[in-house]
């Protein structure tokens, strides 16, 4: 018995890295995929169906219940074919992992706006419209359901020559933050994930002594556990897993100028003053590199 029998899951962008990781675990907990790849390149590039086959005939052969579709996130009617695919081939939608995505690296310097709106198409819309034929089929059914988003410590705590891929990341986040708030009537649960693995998106940016610590295989026991019954009341969350670590990321407020309400405004010069008072005590911008 898995923890997941009898459920059915869509997993974009799953024809290789964290999404053919997560497909086949969830696979092995039970659940029937869809498995969604465009089959392009990391870039975003070119399009083929030999990705999804792979992982659709993967799952077959252990002896799991999957389907592939090549469809664009990014694109409305795929979206919605995807959910549709799922429902007529398995009868319904329990889970959505929106994990698809793309980069396409560059200095704000040398931005342009194709690379902004390319990355920031699949990405934020991406997720947004697969999200939301899945969210709206899990509502029609009445019996709740899972959502995880993919976001990146990029977006959630910033890295070099990725403002584009950043951004669209950190609305990924906001996006959910948001859509919690509404899916606890539902009993719908999302949960956003900000993984570190290798995949051919970071096998150039990870550095070669932590690339072997960091197979995705090892980030999605977490994602697939997010999946099941025994997580209905976990939503909301930021979840970033890197190797066997899981970490839960909280946002808090530190005060560094304050005076009494009453008070006149600050003055610019003294308010300046107290701020770099306490510059001291500042924590890390980001903690992950100290």
């Amino acid at each position: 018995m898995g923890m997941l029998d009898g459920k059915v899951a869509l997993v974009t962008g799953a024809g290789g890295g964290l999404g053919r990781a997560h497909a086949l675990l969830l696979s092995k907990e039970g659940a029937s995929l869809v498995i969604n790849d465009l089959g392009g390149s990391r870039d975003g590039s070119g399009s083929g169906t030999n990705m999804a086959d792979s992982v659709v005939e993967e799952i077959k052969n252990s002896g799991g219940k999957a389907i592939a579709d090549y469809g664009n996130v990014a694109d409305p009617k795929d979206a919605k074919a995807m959910v549709k695919t799922a429902v007529d081939e398995f009868g319904k939608l329990d889970i959505c992992i929106a994990n698809a995505g793309i980069l396409r690296d560059k200095s704000f310097k040398n931005m342009t706006d194709d690379l902004w709106d390319v990355v920031v198409n699949v990405h934020l819309r991406g997720t947004y419209l697969s999200t939301k034929a899945a969210y709206d089929q899990m509502l029609e059914q009445g019996t709740g359901g899972r959502i995880v988003v993919t976001s990146s410590t990029s977006g959630l705590l910033g890295n070099f020559g990725q403002t584009n891929y950043g951004a669209a990341k950190a609305g990924i986040a906001g996006f959910a933050r948001c859509l919690y708030l509404e899916g606890i009537k539902y009993g719908v649960t999302v949960n956003i994930l900000a993984p570190t693995a290798l995949s051919r998106l970071t096998d150039d940016i990870l550095p070669d002594q932590v690339k072997e610590a960091v197979p995705p295989e090892k980030v999605s026991p977490a994602v697939v556990w997010l999946c099941t019954d025994d997580a209905k009341d976990v939503t909301g969350r930021t979840w970033l897993v890197s190797g066997n670590r899981v970490s839960m990321l909280n946002w808090q407020l530190e005060t560094v100028a304050q005076k009494d309400e009453g008070d006149q405004p600050w003055d610019v010069e003294d308010v300046g003053e107290a701020i770099l008072s306490s510059k001291d005590s500042w924590p890390s911008i980001n903690p992950m590199r100290g």
